[in-house]
């Protein structure tokens, strides 16, 4: 698919926009003056692989948190901050890689700039980040309601006072819970401005119903070509969220190291516990870093022929299991030695 273009930002030593992979984020949820938990929490999600941890920072006691991430953490640190700009020059020179502001609830020009001109002196983007549910009351008044159109209206005011204040290394996010509001705003945002996008649907429910709104919002976007950087938004722990936001990437085939698996979802002529062994394979294949097809199929009718693009695949018989390439049968195995065999053959590939 082809990547809209925008400006490239970099959040300490990560690259956002540009030519940059669509990068993965999630935010800690733990009281942000219990340092240690918060610690614990960030270090589960760089082992998940999450590529940049937002922390709230709601009062100066806070900004402490930003400083002990910065000293234990390799991913850039975002500050998350709201309506008082102190916070947002405090966690600034406590290392903060990004700042998350919505410059309109942060007071008068005069501190929008201080803030714009302490970010650019060390180097900080700083994310608009406009929300549905907090959408000015002006625009409210104008529009009706949280519309497409309001929502670019109202991030792009944040931006131009950001832009009057010779401040440039921004990134844009135009959330909302509604899934049809949330596509259209993003593209009508990524007509309107050249800069990064953060992508998400935000208050989007627990991980079942959550990860089917994300998929859906998220995926048109990317499919269209937009989107910087992704938050997929569940009422869970934040390393459910980062499993999630894989999936919707591996899924779209935009993690070129991860390899594809596609499964039937059987029918009367299966005669193997085909669930249970795309289970399987599916755990075995967590850490694979290969950019491979790999296909679990129940039956004849399903395997070689309708897997024959599939680099390696299993196709369930009567009793055993068939392991074909490319569409080609290689050999018979019994049941429980099939995904023995898958992987040995995908070893050699």
């Amino acid at each position: 698919m082809q990547r809209r273009l925008c400006k490239s930002v970099r959040a300490g030593g990560l690259a956002l926009g540009g030519n940059a992979p669509v990068r993965v984020q999630s935010m800690l949820s733990r009281p942000a003056d219990d340092i240690p938990a918060n610690i614990a929490q960030a270090k589960v999600l760089e082992a998940a692989g999450c590529e940049i941890i937002r922390a709230a920072v709601p009062n100066h006691a806070a900004v402490a948190l930003i400083a002990a991430l910065k000293t234990t953490c390799k991913v850039p640190i975002v500050a998350d901050i709201h309506f008082d700009y102190k916070l947002a020059l405090e966690s600034v020179a406590a290392g903060a890689d990004k700042i998350r502001i919505n410059p309109g609830n942060i007071g008068d020009h005069a501190r929008v700039k201080a803030v714009a001109d302490a970010c650019g002196q060390h180097s900080v983007p700083i994310r608009v980040g406009v929300n549905a549910g907090s959408l000015e009351a002006p625009l409210l008044a104008q529009y009706g309601k949280p519309t497409p159109e309001a929502l670019v209206e109202s991030a792009m005011r944040h931006v131009r006072m950001l832009e009057r204040c010779d401040f440039d290394d921004i990134v844009v996010s135009i959330k909302s819970s509604d899934v049809q509001t949330m596509v259209r705003a993003y593209r009508l945002l990524a007509e309107t401005c050249a800069y990064p996008l953060h992508l998400g649907v935000t208050e989007a429910g627990t991980t079942r119903v959550g990860l089917v709104k994300s998929g859906i919002g998220i995926g048109a976007l990317l499919l269209d070509g937009i989107g910087d950087t992704i938050r997929v938004s569940l009422t869970a722990s934040p390393e459910e969220e980062v499993k999630a936001a894989f999936l919707i990437l591996e899924s779209m085939r935009m993690l070129p190291d991860r390899p594809n698996i596609v499964s039937c979802p059987t029918c009367g002529r299966t005669k193997i516990d085909l669930i249970a062994l795309t289970h399987q394979v599916e755990r075995a294949l967590a850490d694979c870093r290969k950019n491979i097809t790999v296909a679990v199929m129940g039956c004849a009718v399903n395997g070689p022929g309708e897997a024959r693009e599939a680099d390696v695949g299993l196709a369930g018989g009567d009793g055993c299991v068939l392991l074909f390439a490319k569409g080609k049968a290689l050999r018979k195995v019994p049941e429980n030695e099939a995904l023995q065999a898958l992987l040995q053959e995908i070893e050699h590939l």
